[in-house]
C-alpha cells in the first residue's frame, strides 16, 4: 500500500491510499494517521479511491483514528469508498459512526 499526505489550510490533511489495506499494511496506515490525529483539532480526509482491498485490520485503524480525532475536537472523514468498502462498513454498522463522502472535495467542504 502506498500512502501520501497533502496538507490543506487550516489544519487539514488529505491522506491518499493506494493498493491493499490489510494485516500487513495496516501498521503503516496507523503510524501515519496517529501522527495526524495527535494534533489539536485534527481534520483528516482519507482518500480511499485508490484502495483495492480493505480487511478488518484496516477498518479498525480507520475507526480508531476517527475516535482519537473526535476526542481532540476534530474529525476523520472517508472519501470515495468503493462499493465493497461501503457495504463492509454498512454490514459492520459503522456508516452511522464514520463520515463517508463521495469524493475528497465534498469531504473538505462539509
Amino acid at each position: 500500500m502506498q500512502v501520501s499526505v497533502a496538507h490543506h489550510p487550516p489544519n487539514t490533511a488529505v491522506l491518499t491510499l493506494r493498493g491493499s489495506l490489510d494485516i500487513d499494511t495496516a501498521p503503516a496506515l496507523k503510524a501515519n494517521l496517529s501522527r495526524l490525529v495527535e494534533r489539536p483539532s485534527p481534520h483528516v480526509v482519507v482518500d480511499l479511491s485508490g484502495l483495492d482491498f480493505c480487511d478488518s485490520m484496516g477498518v479498525g485503524v480507520l475507526v480508531t483514528a476517527h475516535g482519537r480525532a473526535m476526542e481532540r475536537g476534530g474529525w476523520v472523514r472517508l472519501a470515495a469508498p468503493s462499493g465493497f468498502l461501503r457495504r463492509l462498513l454498512d454490514t459492520l454498522g459503522l456508516t452511522g459512526y464514520l463520515s463517508l463522502h463521495t469524493d475528497v472535495e465534498t469531504a473538505l467542504k462539509d
